[in-house]
């Protein structure tokens, strides 16, 4: 996966942060609070012009994530939209076809995502050189009152409830099933984020989920 900058209309594509230091700083504590309490819903504010294709609030955190050094996997609706020239443009990332290249990955919620092992787990000498995912999801709520995930790990006092509505369950499955698997396997795992348009929870390797029917 190569997008070419210089096919691409430069006008269309919509700014960045005003400020580009200020607006990847918050994103980032963003982030930080989400990976720090698992399954506790963010806000994610910021006021980069996102693409059209893709949830709002993945953008922007992979817009203060990314860097010239850093390779993406974009799920298929994505990688042919207007988020692959959005993200090329101002992180100056390198997009790749292969999931095991990729440090961070960002996945649409309708896309059939590969099997999370295809996805760079580390190693038990540099578990960071695992890759990062991003989910498009429709929407998220606590779910105390209501069929969900109950997560339990580092981070979460006892457990906790999380609701994720929408979500097509081969996802659901898929982003569950490699839980038990990455706990064998500590300390290599992959993290995740899932995303709506303007919150995000953070799902890191330590969280267990257990999905219930």
């Amino acid at each position: 996966m190569n997008t070419d900058m210089s096919t691409t209309d430069l006008s269309a594509v919509g700014a960045g942060f005003s400020d580009l230091a200020l607006g990847s700083q918050a994103v980032f504590r963003a982030a930080l609070q989400a990976l720090s309490h698992p399954g506790r819903i963010v806000d994610l504010p910021h006021d980069a012009e996102v693409p059209q294709h893709g949830h709002a609030a993945s953008a922007a955190l992979l817009l203060a994530l990314l860097d010239p050094d850093c390779r993406l996997w974009l799920s298929p609706s994505l990688a042919g939209s207007d988020a692959a020239a959005w993200l090329r443009f101002h992180s100056g990332c390198t997009l790749v076809d292969d999931p095991a290249q990729a440090q961070f990955a960002w996945i649409a919620s309708s896309d059939e995502a590969p099997a999370f092992d295809r996805f760079a787990q580390g190693t038990d000498v540099a578990p960071e050189q695992s890759t990062t995912c991003v989910v498009d999801v429709p929407s998220l709520s606590d779910g105390e009152d209501e069929e969900g995930w109950t997560l339990r790990g580092p981070g979460i006092r006892t457990h906790t409830r999380l609701c994720v509505d929408g979500l097509p369950p081969a996802l659901a499955q898929r982003l569950v099933a490699p839980r038990a698997a990455q706990h064998a396997a500590f300390p290599r795992g992959v993290d995740l984020f899932l995303a709506t348009q303007y919150q995000i929870v953070g799902l890191p390797r330590t969280t267990q989920i257990e999905l219930e029917a």
